[in-house]
Formats: structure tokens, C-alpha cells, sequence
């Protein structure tokens, strides 16, 4: 195994510790500091890396699904993914990213001001757009929908997210396979880091029991403004 899987391993182990504990964050996390060590890494096997979390989050959490609105989400993520594929053909990655950084800083600055966010269907719809456009774009699709249920209990969060970015990333990693941009290093690179993921999931399990009312709230918008200011200064700064 290379020095550089080990590093991205590592980094995807604190990724998984964060979403198993909030809801979100891996891809957030291991994203962009993955691209900055070897940019086959992103978005794909972020992507597959991703799915299995998801898959076990919502198996934790099951109970407390909201599968209605994981539904109205997915109808807007569909098209959300085919504009993502749009965008990367036509703008450059540095240009559209600091465009998703300044939305999601926007959002969370409403979120701490006057808006009060709630996963009504018009919204998810919206949310689920944007989501499948940043996601693609640049493997962060977590902020939009994360958004609008930070006013939920920490279980319904962690379980309908995970519900949400299983079909979502699975979504995503088929549109690229359509597209031709899914190699079979890709999934090699993935598989290597999958056992990291699930040791940072395993973590995060005591970790639940903190993060409850208001402190899952502030861990959604910290992890959503931290991922704004890391894709603006990524694609500012080089």
C-alpha cells in the first residue's frame, strides 16, 4: 500500500468519524484534501467510499428515516447530477467551486440570521438540484440537504442523511460511469479505503450521545461553512 493511500486513508477515517457523529461531513472532509494528494482520488472513490458509510449510517438509524423526504430529494438529484456533468464540461472546477463555497456561506449566514430552514417538499426538491450539482462537481453535496433538517433530532438527521447520500452517491458514481469517468484504478483506490471508513464509524458511535437539539444544529452549519471556506480557498489560492 503507498504512502499516499495510508495519508488518504487516514483522512477519510477522521472524515467518517465526523459524518457518523453529525450526519455529514466525509466528503466534506476527505474531498478536497484527497485531491490535493492525488486528484484520481476525487470524485469517484470518494464517492464509493461514501455509499458504504451511508449504507451503514441508515442501518443504524433506521428507525428514524424520513423517507418521504429523502424521496422529494432524490426527484431533484437526478437532474442536479446531469447539470453537475454540464458544468464540468463547460466551467472551469476553480470557478464553479468558488460558486458553491459563496452559496453554501450565504445559506449559513441566513440560517444564523432570519431563515429557519424545514425539509418542506418544494424545498428538498431545490435542495436536492443543488446537491447533485455540487456533488458531481466537486464530490461536496452534503450542505443543501443537511441545511434544511438542522432543526431535527440528531437521529432523524444521521438516519435520513445517510438514507439521502446512499441513493444520492450511488446516483452520482453511475452518471460519471455513464459518462466514462469511472476507472478501474478508481474502485482499487476506493477499496483501500474503505476498511479506514469503517474503523471511523465505529468511532463515532459512542460520539451520538453528545450531539443532540443544538449541537447537532451547530455541528451541521460549522461542518457546511468549513467546507465553504476550504472549496473557496482550494480554488483561490491554488
Amino acid at each position: 500500500m503507498s504512502t499516499v493511500l495510508v495519508v488518504a486513508g487516514l483522512i477519510v477515517l477522521v472524515g467518517s468519524v465526523v459524518q457518523g457523529a453529525i450526519g455529514y461531513g466525509l466528503n466534506i472532509i476527505a474531498g478536497p484534501l484527497l485531491a490535493l494528494l492525488d486528484p484520481a482520488l476525487v470524485p469517484v472513490p470518494v464517492l464509493v467510499v461514501a455509499c458504504a458509510q451511508a449504507a451503514m449510517s441508515t442501518l443504524r438509524e433506521r428507525g428514524s428515516v424520513d423517507w418521504g423526504g429523502v424521496g422529494w430529494a432524490m426527484l431533484g438529484r437526478l437532474p442536479g447530477n446531469v447539470l453537475g456533468l454540464a458544468v464540468l464540461a463547460t466551467v472551469a472546477v476553480s470557478a464553479s467551486n468558488v460558486v458553491i463555497g459563496v452559496s453554501v456561506l450565504v445559506c449559513v449566514a441566513l440560517s444564523l440570521v432570519t431563515w429557519h430552514p424545514s425539509p418542506t417538499r418544494p424545498a428538498l426538491v431545490v435542495a436536492g438540484i443543488a446537491s447533485g450539482t455540487f456533488g458531481t462537481v466537486s464530490s461536496i453535496g452534503g450542505p443543501p440537504i443537511a441545511l434544511l433538517y438542522q432543526h431535527q433530532s440528531g437521529p432523524t438527521v444521521r438516519g435520513t442523511l445517510g438514507a439521502y447520500f446512499l441513493l444520492a452517491s450511488v446516483s452520482s458514481v453511475v452518471t460519471l460511469w455513464a459518462a466514462g469517468r469511472v476507472h478501474t484504478e478508481h474502485l482499487v483506490a476506493a477499496a483501500v479505503l474503505v476498511p479506514f471508513m469503517v474503523v471511523g464509524f465505529l468511532v463515532s458511535g459512542p460520539l451520538r450521545r453528545f450531539l443532540h437539539g443544538g449541537r447537532v444544529r451547530v455541528g451541521v452549519l460549522v461542518v457546511a461553512a468549513l467546507s465553504a471556506l476550504v472549496l473557496i480557498g482550494q480554488s483561490v489560492f491554488g
